[in-house]
């Protein structure tokens, strides 16, 4: 008894141990996956506002009035009335479409135009409510030590970059530096013409960046690649800019205590910084106490209860509720042949007769109802298989119908044969299940019978794993898609169709992709299953119900599809190897 007794106790206190650590191990996993996601959040704000900045400078950029007029040298009135309605217009429009107050800056390498900026005297252009673009003439920027180090080589619409030069770091501004090229030059392509500076605020372009969202005690940062703070938010400054200094190491406190406070850090994509977020770990431990304790509780209470019942049951009931439970365990792992005996006329012998009539019916009942679902399935099955493809049969016929009118004896020969060959496959000895090698045969006799009908109006590619020849499949899952696709996905008169096909851990998978039409707006809003799918056509919704039928419910079809850019259909199905004695 009391070796039994200590089977019983470690088990619980391993089990307990276990428990709190998986669960503080879960809540920090939980606390990073929250963390992140809000990270991401913020990152995805700051990119759409370096995006648009980027969207205001592309609007001068791309602009071919503007370089035409920059190109063009001539004094005097000209000048003059280029400068009112075209230079003055295009920069005012710039600064008033962005969505954030921002200060443009022009250096023209073009002398004929006349420099018209402010004079600021000490304080921040996007503190007044002065006009906010300057126009420079090109002297001023060579001697600036920023535009020496501006990369020398012109990608075109590519080449920018995010800086804080000059006074932008006193005010907390940064800036987008970017080329004005000439775009329609003729002697020299895309020339610089000019050069722009676009400032924002940190504080606008980082205005997402709040410790709240991720909770109290907590600090978000921007940090420089040098570790230096350019912003911080948290208690105890609420988002005010910082001066520099290194962050804390990942895993320390500051303190040096034991614990390690959790940081999670993502860069900013455009911009030399990265967001840190520090969660202090007496933050992470609160919790972790509570559930130590509550813990020990629970497995000491499970201690005294289990010794107590083990007791009883191993006095008054052991032996009999032991065969008991084998039998009952037998019958849960599927095994209903075992049978139990007791003598004598107590409770025991009763549900020892129970238990026996029981596995001799329900194996009975098992047997028949397993016959009767592999009848019906596979009745099933012979019904999807035989609807397969008639309209397929019928509109390949006209098409013979029309080359044998018009005398093409050529395609018509070669279209009967691909139409034999398709059959062939098709038919396979009334087999069901086929290698996938007939299957990427069977596709290719379809698109050889529809290159004769489209010719050059339709392309097909396929990427192919080599690997997959050695499995096997329900057969027919690949020509109703594509058959979909001619039939439905049409832009144009040209159609681009992919065959994909790969092993993956999940299983085989064929992909068709085409850049059709795509479903209709507000029919497909996110990857579905096909089932899901509502006015599913005819040929998806048969391969995914015997796809579901053979193999069961984790495989099938899925779709994704956006409109105007194409569609893409998953078919998942089981890696389940070939059987060379059923192909002989």
């Amino acid at each position: 008894m009391l070796s039994y007794c200590i089977f019983i106790v470690i088990p619980v206190m391993l089990v307990g141990n276990l428990a709190n650590q998986v669960y503080v191990k879960s809540i920090r996993d939980q606390t990073r996956s929250i963390i992140q996601g809000t990270l991401s959040q913020m990152k995805n704000n700051i990119a759409f506002k370096l995006e648009d900045t980027k969207r205001i400078s592309d609007m001068l950029y791309f602009d071919d009035m503007l370089a035409r007029t920059l190109r063009h040298y001539e004094e005097g009135w000209a000048s003059y009335e280029a400068t009112q309605n075209v230079l003055f217009p295009k920069f005012q429009t710039a600064v008033e479409t962005a969505n954030r107050r921002m200060w443009l800056s022009v250096y023209l390498k073009n002398t004929t135009f006349r420099e018209t900026y402010n004079i600021y005297e000490g304080t921040d252009p996007l503190a007044t409510k002065s006009r906010l673009y300057d126009i420079y003439q090109y002297h001023r920027l060579t001697g600036k030590e920023w535009y020496r180090s501006y990369p020398e080589q012109e990608v075109y619409g590519t080449t920018m970059q995010w800086k804080q030069v000059e006074d932008d770091v006193e005010y907390g501004r940064i800036s987008l530096l970017r080329r004005l090229v000439d775009i329609g030059g003729i002697q020299v392509p895309h020339d610089e013409i000019g050069f722009m500076r676009v400032t924002v605020s940190l504080h606008d372009l980082f205005d997402s960046v709040d410790f709240q969202k991720i909770g109290d005690g907590t600090t978000i940062r921007i940090s420089d690649p040098d570790g230096g703070i350019i912003i911080s938010s948290s208690a105890e400054n609420e988002g005010l800019p910082l001066v520099s200094g290194p962050l804390t190491t990942p895993g320390e406190t500051g303190d040096g205590g034991k614990h390690k406070d959790l940081v999670i850090r993502e860069g900013l994509q455009g911009l030399d910084m990265e967001l840190v977020a520090v969660v202090p770990a007496n933050l992470l431990e609160q919790n972790s106490v509570k559930v130590r304790n509550l813990t020990l509780l629970i497995c000491l209470a499970c201690i005294v209860v289990i010794l107590f019942m083990s007791i009883i049951v191993s006095r008054y009931f052991g032996r009999r509720v032991y065969k008991i439970v084998k039998v009952v365990d037998s019958f849960q792992e599927g095994e209903f042949h075992k049978r139990i005996y007791f003598k004598g006329n107590d409770e025991f012998v009763k549900i020892a007769q129970a238990l026996n009539e029981m596995g001799a019916n329900i194996g009975r009942l098992i047997q028949e109802v397993y016959f009767a679902d592999l009848q019906k399935k596979q009745a099933e099955l012979d019904s999807l298989h035989a609807q397969i493809n008639p309209h397929f049969l019928y509109n390949t016929l006209s098409s013979i119908s029309r080359l044998a009118k018009f005398g093409e004896l050529d395609k018509l020969q070669r279209m009967v044969l691909d139409l034999a060959k398709f059959y062939r496959l098709s038919l396979n000895e009334g087999r069901n299940v086929i290698p996938l090698l007939n299957e990427l045969e069977q596709a290719q006799a379809y698109i050889d019978i529809q290159k004769t009908k489209y010719g050059e109006r339709m392309q097909v590619n396929y990427d192919i794993s080599p690997e997959i020849v050695k499995y096997e499949s329900v057969k027919l899952i690949l020509q109703p898609f594509i058959e979909n696709v001619l039939e439905h996905a049409w832009t144009g008169d040209r159609i681009h169709i992919r065959v994909t096909g790969a092993v993956t851990p999940e299983g085989v998978e064929f992909r068709i992709i085409d850049d059709g039409v795509g479903f209709p707006p507000g029919k497909i809003r996110t990857p579905l299953r096909a089932g899901e799918l509502e006015n599913a056509g005819y040929g998806i919704r048969n391969v995914d119900q015997r796809i579901h039928l053979h193999y069961g419910s984790p495989y099938g079809v899925t779709v994704f599809s956006r409109p105007g850019i194409g569609t893409t259909v998953s078919i998942l199905i089981p890696c389940v190897k070939r059987n060379p004695v059923k192909e002989r």
